[in-house]
């Protein structure tokens, strides 16, 4: 569900603030990295040197995100792999047993790694570099209310994800604003550092390139949210040729009555909800979530 877009698009951040941190100080030290402030009229900026470095630092930092995106899947969610050959428990089999047909099914070489970590949200997810290093993960909670055919139209779901190499074309697409984002949050911060006095002007630029580049990138994820959402569809659509159109739209319907329950039961914290990005309420909202309404997904689900 949302959390493959959100942990890409967290790990993503913490990447490129981590590469402008170090930028500027390589910058600072050495004459590398800083050759497009020239310090001269205008905003003393040569547009483009800073273009070709916003390409190289764009999608340098989209694809160490992609490249770190299982490995921080597994430890920022505490995910326990399933040894395929001695799984811990009856259930941890059938989970693996599915992946591994499920992706044999999608004509996938190999199974991805299967995981389930301990939540009590309704969630699943797919992630990973390559369709060969990916990574199925589903919620103990998941497993826990939902019935044996709606957790399969799920896994087809993430599954479907994977052999649609949905984080591959997310990555070139995240490459992209990430090149505006450090093309602008510069152009930003050098209008901002003129407004300060002289002995201080680079270390308010400096700042200002951090603080303008998360909030760029903020504003980016609106672009990945709606492709995102846009891809749920096709994943919709593989899942159902996976695992059967009943099946996947069982697990769309099963979902949906979860959460009418969760709203209708006033102990539940609607974050729990929130977390698993599969309800919008029509507000601004929405646009930063990574699914469509579970109603539309239902309905083109059953036009196709």
């Amino acid at each position: 569900m949302g959390k493959r877009v959100l942990l890409f698009l967290l790990t993503n951040i913490l990447v490129m603030t981590t590469v402008a941190i170090i930028w500027s100080i390589i910058s600072h030290f050495t004459d590398i990295g800083g050759s497009y402030y020239t310090g001269g009229p205008g905003l003393g900026i040569d547009y483009i040197t800073l273009m070709v470095l916003s390409i190289i630092i764009g999608f340098t930092g989209a694809f160490i995100s992609l490249a770190m995106s299982r490995m921080m899947a597994k430890w920022m969610m505490k995910i326990k792999v399933i040894d395929p050959a001695n799984p811990a428990s009856e259930q941890e089999r059938i989970v693996y047993e599915k992946v591994e047909r499920l992706s044999r099914a999608a004509g996938l070489a190999h199974t991805p790694q299967v995981g389930i970590y301990a939540s009590g949200e309704v969630n699943a997810f797919a992630t990973g570099p390559t369709k060969k290093r990916s990574l199925v993960a589903v919620s103990q909670g998941l497993l826990d209310t939902m019935d044996d055919d709606a957790v399969e139209g799920v896994i087809a779901h993430e599954v479907a994800h994977i052999t649609n190499g949905d984080m591959v074309t997310m990555t070139l697409l995240q490459g992209i604003i990430n090149t505006f984002v450090v093309f602008l949050s510069r152009i930003a911060a050098t209008i901002v550092s003129r407004f300060v006095r002289s002995e201080i002007e680079g270390i308010v630029r400096f700042a200002a390139i951090i603080i303008f580049q998360i909030l760029f990138s903020i504003l980016g994820s609106l672009v990945v949210s709606a492709y995102s959402r846009h891809r749920e569809y096709h994943a919709d659509k593989g899942g159902a040729a996976l695992a059967g159109r009943d099946k996947m739209a069982h697990a769309l319907e099963s979902l949906k009555a979860y959460v009418d329950r969760a709203r209708l039961n006033d102990n539940t914290d609607d974050s729990a909800i929130q977390t698993m990005k599969i309800s919008n309420k029509g507000n601004a909202v929405s646009l930063f979530s990574s699914h469509p309404p579970l109603e539309e997904r239902i309905e083109r689900l059953r036009q196709s």
